[in-house]
């Protein structure tokens, strides 16, 4: 499976480390989810925070498209989010990184074994794909008010 050229690097740098080590690299991700909060200024075309019966607090996923219809994602988490969901959240955002709302949309989820491990994914299966939904619902409510108003700016 082809992903994002992004995406494509971390899921080649998981994928064949011994499970021990993925873990330690999740944890490694998870330290470096600050990164990815949204700066003063900046601004989004969408903002979507909430607190889902899937995730241990509240989750801010922002989105703002750029002129050339690049994606560019900033997450805020409470701190009651696990530790899992803190590496995706990095990890994802680092890896969609100016890919289109469309091919976010349409991203197969097969690469989250493939960074986390069959083990965590049977054990924590809400929390390995609950950022990855969170992104692609705020992609497609974009693309849907792009659709109905093409002319605006969002």
């Amino acid at each position: 499976m082809e992903y994002p050229e992004k995406l494509q690097e971390i899921v080649q740098l998981f994928e064949h480390l011994p499970d021990e080590e993925k873990r330690e690299s999740l944890v490694s991700y998870s330290l470096t989810t600050k990164n990815f909060e949204p700066k003063d200024g900046e601004k989004f075309d969408l903002e979507d925070v909430r607190k889902d019966e899937e995730c241990a607090d509240t989750v801010g996923v922002f989105l703002q498209v750029d002129g050339e219809g690049r994606s560019h994602f900033r997450m805020t988490l409470g701190p009651q989010v696990q530790t899992l969901t803190k590496a995706m959240a990095a990890i994802l955002c680092k890896g969609l990184e100016g890919v289109t709302p469309k091919a976010v949309m349409e991203l197969a989820s097969d690469f989250v074994p493939k960074i986390v491990g069959a083990q965590l994914v049977r054990v924590r299966s809400q929390t390995t794909y609950y950022i990855l939904s969170r992104m692609k619902g705020i992609c497609k409510v974009w693309s849907d008010r792009k659709r109905a108003n093409p002319t605006s700016s969002i």
